[in-house]
């Protein structure tokens, strides 16, 4: 027995099956972004008043690096998340929504590739 109406089964409209998955990477990026960013916090204040140096050994510590790397992309990640669903649910148009889903997840890699070789080339 099937809930999907005649039509519907002749068009093959259903779940997508992804929804879930979209859900959950929403709110496991947002749950590693806590620490992250508590660590991002502290880790500013204590290099208040120190100079360029300090922050290029800062940077240079592997423990560092590693986790600012992560916090760059699970903040870039998030945010793609979180735009894809304002402009499914604001933007109406088809190829509309398809264009700046589109921009969004090419904009948020490639500022997330470009944050990571940063830290990537401060840190070595």
């Amino acid at each position: 027995m099937t809930m999907q109406t005649p039509l519907g089964r002749v068009r093959g409209l259903g779940s997508a099956k992804n929804g879930t998955h979209h859900w959950w990477m929403q709110r496991v990026t947002a749950v590693a972004l806590v620490p992250l960013t508590l660590w991002f916090i502290y880790s500013i204040v204590s290099l208040l008043g120190a100079g360029h140096a300090a922050a290029e050994a800062w940077m240079a510590s592997p423990v560092n690096a590693v986790l600012m790397v992560l916090l760059v992309i699970a903040t870039f990640h998030h945010l793609q998340l979180g735009l894809q669903v304002v402009i499914e649910d604001y933007i109406h148009g088809e190829g509309v929504k398809i264009a700046a889903i589109l921009i969004v997840k090419l904009a948020s890699f490639a500022l997330a590739v470009l944050g990571a070789f940063a830290v990537l080339k401060v840190a070595f």
